[in-house]
């Protein structure tokens, strides 16, 4: 019996490319072997829905094409399932965080080429309170960058529009008296934002967790003390060099189970989206979801497939 995929696609992703090369794509899988439909999402959910189905339709690959945006609705739809597929990405948002963390291509047919390889990695995933995320949540002002940075700006200068408007949103941001919990420890006092990361690259930024491990089970918690606007301009010039682990206001920490509360309101960003307001728990779900990779990523991570498509998914 022939493999089944289903690709799930965000048609108006990078300038609708995906949506007019989906015939090819399609053609491309049947030739090695699988029994392929596409699915265009509509409105927000439509990925999360359709994964889920997906899964109770016991397909085998499950493709997520388009932003983090769309990759983090599948994520949603599959992570609570015991019968979870593995799963494919084809990069196609202005960013790509998650895409340029596995270093995939960026073109489509070499995206394809990289799923149909065979070879993964087994991830991590965060879950925030009944939320999933593959990428980064945080908390703050500043975090509203990853949505509010308007879209004709970010198609024109790609991630610089989230440093453009990063530096327009710092008067705006304001400290919050908060007490976070982690691993058995206390951090109590006024912070300007913090951030739970997965991978190395968050909103354009590719340094901000250099030391970022896929699959070791571990948060990488970074929290800004209240900062002067001076401050926290220079702390945002460090994060584009990976420099700012080493400033004052900045605590780096790994942890694997978080926990924060406060009195006063904190917006929460989930994988570039808006995810409601404070108390928040954080839990790191170790190497939940198995992904296609490129075999550079990490060689010992990878797990090795046979090329033959029959024996992809047993």
């Amino acid at each position: 019996m022939r493999k089944r995929a289903r690709i799930i696609y965000n048609p108006t992703s990078g300038k609708e490319l995906f949506k007019r090369a989906l015939p090819d794509v399609l053609v491309k899988f049947e030739q090695a072997g699988f029994e392929t439909s596409a699915y265009a999402t509509q409105k927000a959910g439509d990925a999360t829905e359709e994964a889920a189905r997906a899964i109770n339709e016991q397909y085998d690959l499950i493709v997520a094409a388009g932003g983090d945006g769309t990759l983090n609705e599948v994520i949603n739809g599959i992570a609570e399932k015991p019968n979870r597929p593995k799963l494919g990405l084809i990069p196609m948002g202005t960013v790509n965080d998650y895409g340029r963390a596995l270093h995939l291509p960026t073109d489509i047919f070499e995206a394809v080429d990289v799923i149909l390889d065979g070879k993964t990695i087994q991830v991590d995933i965060g879950k925030m309170n009944n939320r999933y995320f593959i990428n980064v949540a945080a908390g703050g002002k500043i975090t509203e960058v990853s949505y509010e940075a308007p879209s004709k700006l970010k198609t024109i200068v790609g991630p610089f529009a989230y440093y453009i408007k990063g530096f327009e949103m710092l008067p705006q941001m304001h400290p919050v008296d908060v007490r976070i919990e982690y691993d058995g420890e206390v951090f109590e006092g006024e912070i300007t934002l913090f951030l739970l990361g997965l991978t190395n690259s968050m909103a354009g930024f590719e340094k901000l967790v250099p030391d970022a491990k896929l699959d070791d089970g571990m948060f990488t918690l970074l929290i800004v003390e209240k900062a002067s606007l001076a401050e926290l301009g220079h702390i945002m010039t460090l994060a584009s060099r990976g420099e700012h682990t080493k400033h004052p206001k900045v605590h780096y920490i790994k942890a694997q189970s978080v926990n924060i509360s406060s009195l006063a309101e904190m917006p929460l960003n989930v994988d570039g989206e808006y995810g409601g307001q404070l108390p928040a728990n954080f839990l790191n779900l170790v190497r939940h979801i198995e992904v296609f990779s490129p075999a550079n990523v990490d060689n010992e991570l990878l797990i090795e497939e046979p090329k033959n498509t029959d024996d992809l998914f047993e």
